[in-house]
């Protein structure tokens, strides 16, 4: 069954050659004013819509970015993509969005796909600190960006956010309000985020002559969202840390740790203080209000499309790294 109204069938109904369609279409001079409104009215009929991906691919200019997220459950992902779909109609490209769900064999696969559908360029967040995939577009000098994420490698255009001043920041912040055995619910440290952080996390302490304690490190993972945070306090417990104060490696991992808290008859911040990271769009709404690393999200989206545009127009040949700032923002949960 035929899916699509062609200008092969409008000029069928209206007596005429495909290239006086194509013509009228395109809003040519050279055929009448009749006979463009004729073709118009029958396009509009039949329910013509102009195939761009074959106009598109003959000019070999799809407009199309592709977008690769590791984690759709996460709120972060979608104040991130608002900043992307913004930039994308400025400057008049559309986007692909593909999930990987933190898998790496799904993310080349993604990354696959994508370049199948000819789209000019990529922009990932990726999972990991595995760079193959990434030499494979570098080989190939195809235009990508990497969101969130720092991979250590020269050569590769970046945009991501200076968490190391932002594990600082919130750890210092407890320790001003006299927490001294601050547990740390961090992911594992194979990305640059968890990294730098847990490097923001062991700065402040040192700076406070606070004994760094690796019993106070709990590893949780990071595709449980909420879970991992109240599973990270569930395990905190059963091995008998004595814990004044909670550091999560995001606020969802913060909104589950103070669930656990709860059941466990702890109030927050009374007995136990909690910071969380990203200041996403239900931090300010939890009860009680999260106070959280507040991270340029939107920001991250639409300047992470530039960069890609300056290099999809050949506009710069060095690449970029970009790093947004980050501040802390102090509500009631601690």
């Amino acid at each position: 069954m035929k899916k699509y109204v062609t200008m092969k069938d409008i000029a069928k109904r209206a007596g005429v050659s495909v290239n006086t369609v194509s013509k009228a279409l395109r809003g040519k001079d050279d055929i009448s004013k009749q006979t463009r409104q004729k073709i118009l009215k029958i396009a509009r009929e039949i329910g013509y819509i102009k195939n761009t991906t074959a106009f598109a691919l003959r000019r070999n200019q799809t407009k199309t970015v592709g977008v690769v997220i590791e984690d759709s459950s996460n709120p972060f992902f979608a104040e991130v993509l608002k900043g992307i779909e913004a930039a994308t109609r400025k400057f008049g490209y559309q986007l692909l969005l593909m999930n990987t769900e933190t898998d790496p064999k799904t993310q080349s696969q993604a990354i696959t796909t994508l370049l199948e559908r000819r789209v000019e360029g990529l922009l990932i967040s990726p999972f990991g600190q595995n760079t193959e995939d990434f030499e494979k577009l570098l080989k190939m000098n195809f235009p990508f960006v990497l969101i969130g994420r720092h991979m250590y490698r020269s050569g590769i255009d970046e945009i991501y956010n200076d968490e190391i001043k932002g594990g600082y920041l919130a750890t210092k912040h407890l320790i001003s309000r006299n927490r001294k055995r601050i547990l740390f619910i961090n992911t594992s440290m194979d990305n640059s985020a968890s990294i730098m952080r847990y490097e923001g996390y062991k700065k402040a302490l040192s700076q406070a002559n606070i004994e760094l304690s690796e019993d106070y490190l709990i590893t949780a993972p990071y595709n449980k969202n909420m879970e991992a945070g109240y599973m990270g306090v569930k395990e905190a417990i059963k091995k008998g840390i004595d814990f004044d104060s909670i550091f999560c490696y995001n606020d969802m991992f913060a909104f589950g740790a103070i669930k656990a808290l709860d059941e466990l008859g702890k109030k927050v911040p009374e007995d136990i203080a909690v910071v969380g990271y990203d200041d996403i769009c239900f931090a300010s709404y939890f009860r009680p209000p999260l106070t959280t690393v507040q991270i340029k999200k939107y920001e991250m989206g639409f300047e992470a499309f530039k960069i890609l545009l300056g290099r999809i127009t050949g506009k710069r040949k060095s690449y970029k790294q970009l790093i947004l700032d980050v501040e802390l923002v102090v509500r009631q949960t601690s």
